[in-house]
């Protein structure tokens, strides 16, 4: 036994167009909690990224009970742009629970988890 990997046969080429779709759906998980203020300013940021994305995108916000306008926002987007679906949560459980039901909802073959405060700049 030589303990080395074996090698296929398969070009290298063909090795990285299958470990790489060529249609890949990349999944951005924003959980937001009384956000409402915060939602167009977020989108006005991340729109010129998604714009240069070669990938296919889908935008998936996580409301974790909000008690401002953050709902009545995101209904909006969701209904503008088929890109972008919305969770609400009946109450606050808490960050970590929105995070988990917007992984668990996720289509893609990658996720990113953007907060929707602008803390930290989409770029």
């Amino acid at each position: 036994m030589d303990g080395g990997a074996k090698d296929s046969g398969e070009p290298a080429k063909e090795r990285a167009s299958r470990a790489r779709p060529e249609h890949a759906l990349i999944s951005i998980v924003a959980p937001c909690y009384n956000e409402g203020e915060a939602i167009d300013p977020f989108m006005t940021a991340l729109k010129p990224i998604l714009d240069k994305m070669t990938f296919d995108y889908e935008l998936l916000f996580v409301d974790d009970g909000s008690t401002d306008a953050t709902r009545a926002q995101l209904e909006k987007l969701v209904e503008a742009n088929p890109r972008v679906k919305a969770i609400f949560f009946s109450r606050n459980f808490g960050k970590e629970a929105a995070l988990t039901a917007g992984l668990d909802h996720a289509a893609g073959d990658a996720v990113i988890v953007i907060d929707t405060d602008l803390q930290d700049p989409p770029e």
